[in-house]
């Protein structure tokens, strides 16, 4: 089980403040609009486009960042948030690892509003192999979620576990961590995190969260 410290603090300052370590990646999922309420929705989209592009410039060399991202339908507008978050590869000069979909509902649900599915892209500033170990490119299911806006234990699982195949990750960090859920994953699979978050209470429960990883034997091993 690894170590876990828990920032109460507004992410993108304290990125600016604090440059990453060696053996840094990153794993997060950042606020959608309707959590940012003061912004109108042309507003947000700079925003996040600039916070992605941001994230993916304070990993450090040989890191990845990997952002789990859900659309959403605002005003009859499709928001495709995979392609905000490839803009902002394109802004900080970086390159697309992989995209995978993950499916918050069995395949073939028909949603009305939020779409069944997530993404989760892995951008990388620097030149990288083909993955040995790239994993599903679609899941089924994204686990369990522990609180409404959880990044399901299962597409961490598989976030993690592509972190500790493919680079030399030591330290997993969430500048928006929320309750904490990527936190307790990176935790259960050995690795160190780190969670930033502007909100007191959240905060609170990432410190507090636990969640158990099943690993396969070739995993403990």
């Amino acid at each position: 089980m690894g170590a876990r410290r828990v920032i109460h603090a507004e992410a993108l300052a304290w990125m600016a403040a604090n440059p990453a370590d060696s053996g840094t990646s990153v794993v997060t999922s950042l606020p959608d609009v309707s959590e940012l309420q003061d912004l109108s929705l042309d507003a947000w989209r700079t925003w996040f486009i600039d916070a992605a592009r941001r994230v993916i410039q304070w990993v450090p060399e040989r890191g990845l960042a990997i952002f789990y991202q859900s659309d959403v339908r605002i005003g009859g507008k499709w928001i495709d948030k995979s392609y905000l978050i490839n803009r902002a590869i394109e802004d900080a000069g970086a390159s697309l690892v992989w995209h995978k979909l993950v499916c918050r509902k069995p395949p073939g649900s028909v949603a009305l509003g939020r779409p069944s599915y997530s993404h989760m892209l892995c951008a990388t500033m620097t030149d990288r192999a083909v993955p040995r170990h790239p994993g599903p490119d679609v899941l089924a299911d994204a686990g369990h979620m522990p609180w409404s806006k959880a990044m399901g234990v299962a597409a961490c699982t598989v976030a993690c576990r592509f972190l500790r195949e493919e680079t030399a990750t030591r330290v997993v960090v969430d500048p928006f961590c929320g309750r904490g859920t990527v936190l307790a994953v990176a935790n259960a699979m050995g690795f160190d995190a780190l969670g930033v978050d502007v909100g007191a209470k959240r905060c609170r429960a990432a410190r507090a969260m636990v969640i158990g990883v099943e690993l396969s034997e070739r995993e403990v091993l």
